[in-house]
This record gives structure tokens, C-alpha cells and sequence, in this order.
């Protein structure tokens, strides 16, 4: 009887050179297929009880059907290895080589300056203002008829647009504080809209959120009360899943407040020494049709290769007083500006979204984000000429992230000319404006967003038939903002006009400290808003707040608020019948 087979590890390994081990790692990475065999040549066990390779007398291995080939086969196969591995390996390259060219040209055509390559050939369109008709109550009602058109965008090419009262852009809305208004729309545009009245203090069934959906050949009269300051606000569509949409094709205008109570003695003959500026970036095909896509890479999605100041390609604008006011409207889809004069003269900041500042801020630049407003004022000597220019904006992006969200973009909007000869302005006054801001020390809460990816708040996508959150008519709370994403955001709520007590950990920034409706937002940056819901409650009817880059937008970053009477807070409903016009 044979006696058991024993393991290796018991006898000890006969000694072996360097070279020798090195041969045995190189023959045990590439094994070959042996049969299995009993015992030596001549049938008997060896001695030590180990099963033994058969073998030629000259120490060959050998098999049943007699001598094998000496072993031949390893180095074909490292061979083989080593040319798929060389062959991997320039494949490799190749693919690198090709990636990183791509990437390259795709990274220079991400850039898009005009700086100094303006003639300014184009006199400034100025908005008209739209009087009102009186009716026998002595409400002020203004006319909008949402059309569609063609207009010349860029010198020689026809395309089709969306206006109010034109083909594109709409006029100027004008009314004082305690006027009772009353807008009757007219859709006359091929698909059902709304129109929402950016920074309005009104009720929500007149907000023109997507709530309040004009249907094709249909009519929306909301009427209120205009109980706020002085402002520069404005209008444009937000219906729902189709803002972005509706407003790049060019529904949009100013919305302007005046307050006869309040004297600031800032500049105020509207077209003269106080001017509107619309900005809006388009990209336009060469058939004439406007570009909806995204750029590749784009985190703030739609962004133009052309600039238009009120409708305006490559504009100027002649003035006649050495202080000119700008009431600067960001109306772009995702594009962010970073506004200063080519010469970096200095001009005061006297206005935000909502209204005046207290005082006027001295700077040399004021970076709006889309929705927001900022009101400059700037002083000029006589015959010479200024730009206003956009410089690259801060959006706290990466450096590649950067470039392809318009980061590392600059564009030369309108060039002022002065007149040969100015009429003389008086300075600045030092205090402008009362602060009627909300107060901090009254907030009864404080309620936590954060904005998530690219379409959600709080981890969840817009529902119309959603309310967010509930809170009591006449009460002021602190709402903390987080941008929980790698992209940048701006917050918009609707309804009111929120003081900034805290901007990423620190006081708010001069160009933040007056009434806000939107505020910027960069990658992981928290504000905290003081916010106060007055005057209007309605439970089946919310009010929006969102990220008011239109895409993200769309994509869901919006959500919902319902203002009600104290005792119904707890009782108000969470859900309502949605009729937004839209999926």
C-alpha cells in the first residue's frame, strides 16, 4: 500500500540561485496544462511519498505518448503579451492625444470676447413707456398684447421673435406708490404663457406665476395696490417647464416704480439722464433662427455669442448731463455680467432690485446675476467717450468649470458719448433713501433651503400640486440658503423684498445690503435672508421661489409657499389643484 501523499511544505527546498527564482515566478505567471499522472517511469512510488513528473533519463519531461519538446512556449506568449501590451499602450496615447486636442478647442472656443471689436454703429433703442387709460375707479390699466414677429437681431438677419406691443421686448410700465393698477394681457402668441411681475409685493393670484396660465387668444386682468418703494422691477413669462423658453425668444420689460414721497435727487428723465439697459445674451444661427441649445459644459446652460442692450446690437448712447443714471436689468437666461466702464472709473451704486440703497456705494464694478437689478449712476466730461463693459464674473467655479459657464467671458455692451457741451449736475446726495427693509430681531423662525445638482430644492423636483412650506400672513422670518451644489444658483422669491444679514459666513457685501428679490449663490455659499410676508393670504394660491437661471429652473429648482392667516398654518393644505397650462 501506497503510503499518503504529502504536501510540499514539509521538505526542504533545495537551495536556488537569484536566477533560478526568478525563472520559477516568470514559468508560475504563465502556467501550462498538465495531464494528470500516477507514477515514475516503471510504475513505482518514489520513496518519499511524492507524486513525481515522469521523465527521459536525461531529465526531460516526458508524456504517455513519449518525449516532449523541451519547453518552447514561454516565450511566444511574452511576446504575445508584450505587443498587446505595447499595442494598449499606443492605443492609449492615440486616444489621449485625440481627447486632449478635442478638449483643447473645445476649451478655446469656450471663450467669447467683443472687447474692442465694436464700431457702436447703433443709436440706443429706449423702451417707450405705456400710458395707462383711467378708468371710472381711478385705477391706472395698462394694455399687453403678447405677440409674435420678426425682428433683426443681428444687421441682416431675420428672426422670428416674441414681444409685448412689438415683435420684441415690451414697453416700459410705469406707476406711483398707492396707485391701484390693472393689466389686461392679451395672449396672442401660439402657445399658452403667463406673466409674472418680477419683485412685486402683490396677491398670488395676480403674480403671473404658473399658477395663473394665459391661454392662446385668451385675456388675464390682474389687478393691486402698489405699496413698496421705488424700484426698477420687470416682467416676463413663467409659465411652467417653458420660462426659459419664452423668455429668450423676448418677452420681457421694465416695470417702474415711483414713490412721490421720496426725493433722492438722483438722476430721473427717463431716455435722457436716466437710461434703461436691458442686457441679454443670444446665439444666433445662420438661417436667423436663435439657438436654444446648451453649450457643451455649460453649468448655467443657455448662453449667447451676442449681446443685446434693449433690443440693441453694438449700441451707443448720447447724453447731455454729467451724472447719467443706468438701470441695468440682467434679463439673460444663465449669463452672469460683471459690470465696470473700460477706463475703470469709479460710479456709485444707488439702487438693488427692490429700491434705493440708504446711501450711494463708490465702486468700479457691480456683478448682477440673471434676474437682478443694480441702478449706477455715472459722472462724464464733455466730448468724450465711455463703454461699459462686462468683465469676467466671479461665478466660484473652477477653472475649467469656468470657462465653459462664461467665467472667463467679456463683452463691451454700449459706449456712452457725452455731448460737446454738459449741463451741470448736482453731486450725489449723501443719504437717498429711507432703509423700510425688514428687521432681524422680529424673526419668529428660521427655515433651511438648500439648493441641490440642477433641479432640486431640498432634494426634491417642482410639484404645481406641492406646497413647500406655509407661513403666517404679517410675519417676518429668516430663511437660510444654502447652494448645496457644484454648480452656481441665485434664489428669487417671489412677493417681497428680503434684507441679506449674513452672506457666507460673513456681513453681506455693499452691493448686497439694499432690497433684494434675487441674490447669486456660488458652489457650497450660504445668505441668510430676513424675509417678511405682509399684507396678503391665500391657502389655495402660492407664491414661487427658485433659481432664477431659467434652465435649472425648468428642470425643477423651484418650489412653493402659501401664505394664511396665523391660526391656519397648521390647518392650511399641502396639496392644491395645479392648473399651470403645462406638463
Amino acid at each position: 500500500m501506497h503510503e499518503p501523499v504529502r504536501t510540499v511544505g514539509p521538505m526542504e527546498e533545495p537551495t536556488r540561485t537569484a536566477l533560478d527564482r526568478v525563472r520559477r515566478r516568470v514559468a508560475g505567471a504563465f502556467p501550462r496544462r498538465r495531464r494528470r499522472r500516477g507514477a515514475t517511469e516503471g510504475g513505482s512510488t518514489p520513496g518519499d511519498g511524492l507524486q513525481r513528473t515522469p521523465t527521459l533519463a536525461d531529465g526531460a519531461p516526458r508524456t504517455a505518448a513519449g518525449p516532449r519538446l523541451p519547453r518552447r512556449r514561454l516565450l511566444p506568449r511574452r511576446r504575445w503579451v508584450r505587443r498587446l501590451i505595447l499595442w494598449g499602450g499606443g492605443a492609449a496615447v492615440a486616444l489621449a492625444l485625440v481627447t486632449l486636442g478635442a478638449g483643447t478647442w473645445l476649451y478655446s472656443r469656450a471663450h467669447v470676447s467683443t472687447v474692442g471689436d465694436l464700431g457702436f454703429a447703433n443709436p440706443l433703442k429706449i423702451p417707450p413707456v405705456l400710458e395707462p387709460d383711467i378708468d371710472a375707479d381711478g385705477s391706472k390699466v395698462f394694455e399687453l398684447d403678447l405677440q409674435q414677429g420678426t425682428s433683426e437681431l443681428v444687421p441682416g438677419t431675420a428672426t422670428e421673435t416674441w414681444g409685448a406691443n412689438g415683435s420684441y421686448l415690451g414697453p416700459t410700465l410705469r406707476a406711483s406708490r398707492g396707485d391701484q393698477v390693472v393689466v389686461n394681457v392679451d395672449n396672442h402668441l401660439p402657445e399658452s404663457t403667463t406673466l409674472h411681475w418680477h419683485g412685486m409685493h402683490l396677491p398670488a393670484d395676480a403674480d403671473g406665476n404658473p399658477h395663473q396660465p394665459i391661454a392662446p387668444g385668451d385675456t388675464w386682468s390682474p389687478s393691486w395696490r402698489i405699496d413698496q418703494p421705488a424700484a426698477t422691477l420687470w416682467y416676463h413669462p413663467h409659465p411652467h417647464g417653458q420660462t426659459a423658453d419664452h423668455v429668450y425668444r423676448g418677452v420681457a420689460g421694465l416695470f417702474l416704480l415711483d414713490d412721490p414721497e421720496a426725493v433722492s435727487g438722483l438722476p430721473a428723465d427717463y431716455g435722457v439722464d436716466d437710461i434703461p439697459v436691458i442686457l441679454q445674451d443670444k446665439r444666433v444661427d445662420d438661417d436667423g433662427a436663435l439657438d436654444m441649445g446648451t453649450p457643451l459644459l455649460s453649468t448655467v446652460s443657455q448662453l449667447g455669442d451676442t449681446i443685446l442692450v434693449n433690443g440693441t446690437y453694438d449700441p451707443h448712447v448720447e447724453v447731455r448731463d454729467e451724472l447719467v443714471r443706468f438701470r441695468v436689468l440682467n434679463a439673460s437666461n444663465g449669463r452672469v455680467y460683471d459690470l465696470g466702464f473700460a477706463d475703470d472709473r469709479p460710479f456709485d451704486l444707488v439702487a438693488t432690485d427692490g429700491g434705493l440703497l440708504t446711501a450711494p456705494h463708490s465702486t468700479n464694478r457691480a456683478q448682477v446675476s440673471p434676474g437682478e437689478r443694480v441702478e449706477i449712476v455715472a459722472r462724464f466730461r464733455a466730448g468724450e467717450r465711455a463703454v461699459l463693459r462686462s468683465y469676467p464674473p466671479d461665478l466660484g467655479l473652477n477653472a475649467v468649470q469656468g470657462r465653459f459657464s462664461g467665467g472667463d467671458d467679456s463683452f463691451d455692451l454700449l459706449e456712452v458719448r457725452a455731448a460737446p457741451e454738459l449741463t451741470e449736475s448736482a453731486p450725489l446726495k449723501d443719504t437717498i433713501a429711507e432703509d423700510e427693509l425688514p428687521d432681524p430681531a422680529d424673526a419668529v423662525t428660521t427655515r433651511q433651503f438648500e439648493l441641490n445638482g440642477s433641479s432640486r430644492i431640498n432634494g426634491e423636483r417642482m410639484d404645481p400640486a406641492r406646497i413647500d412650506t406655509v407661513v403666517a400672513v404679517d410675519s417676518t422670518e429668516i430663511w437660510e440658503v444654502t447652494n448645496g451644489s457644484g454648480n452656481p444658483h441665485n434664489f428669487h422669491v417671489h412677493d417681497v423684498q428680503f434684507r441679506i444679514v449674513d452672506y457666507d459666513g460673513g456681513p453681506p457685501p455693499p452691493h448686497l445690503v439694499g432690497p433684494k428679490d434675487t441674490v447669486f449663490l456660488p458652489p457650497r455659499a450660504t445668505a441668510r435672508l430676513v424675509v417678511r410676508f405682509a399684507d396678503y393670504a391665500d391657502p389655495g394660491t402660492p407664491y414661487m421661489f427658485h433659481c432664477h437661471v431659467l434652465r435649472h429652473e425648468d428642470n425643477g429648482m423651484m418650489a412653493q409657499f402659501a401664505v394664511v392667516e396665523p391660526d391656519d398654518v397648521e390647518a392650511a393644505p399641502r396639496r392644491i389643484d395645479a392648473h399651470t397650462g403645462h406638463s
